[in-house]
């Protein structure tokens, strides 16, 4: 064990983040990236929604991530990630309740996750820290630019 999350320092992303964040997702199971995830969208997120996306430093090393924002209305979390070395220690579960603070103080009464139903590891984290399944709704997407799959 490393101290748990002790000597962990969360902080806003930035779009400098990018590229150790970038490499956090791309080793982390369970993680969807696609249109909008390159420096390009995800700077565009960070502006829109600004200081609710979090990383995790030990160090000069990012251990954590996630995505935050909120359309107004309704809070959404997006690809939290935790370096193998930290999970099982609180640090996801502290970044998530960071974004939630967060959301909190900018108005926002709910948030809602997506995660594939197949990640049976990220289903059970997101159900032992208070988030509930809704079976009455489907989500469905289509490409907004581009020819449809």
């Amino acid at each position: 064990m490393r101290g748990g999350v002790d000597g962990v320092r969360i902080r806003p992303m930035t779009a400098a983040d990018f590229d150790a964040v970038d490499a956090l997702w791309r080793a982390t199971d369970g993680i969807g990236l696609g249109v909008g995830d390159d420096r390009v969208g995800v700077a565009a997120f960070l502006e829109r929604n600004e200081s609710l996306s979090l990383v995790a430093v030990r160090g000069d090393v990012l251990v954590g991530a996630v995505m935050c924002g909120h359309d107004g209305r309704r809070g959404a979390v997006y690809h939290l990630a935790v370096a193998p070395s930290e999970r099982g220690l609180g640090l996801g579960r502290r970044l998530v309740d960071h974004c939630l603070d967060g959301l909190r103080v900018a108005g926002i009464g709910k948030a809602n996750i997506v995660v594939y139903a197949a990640n049976a590891d990220g289903l059970a984290f997101w159900r032992a820290t208070g988030w509930t399944p809704r079976d009455d709704l489907v989500l469905m997407q289509r490409v907004v630019d581009g020819p449809q799959p």
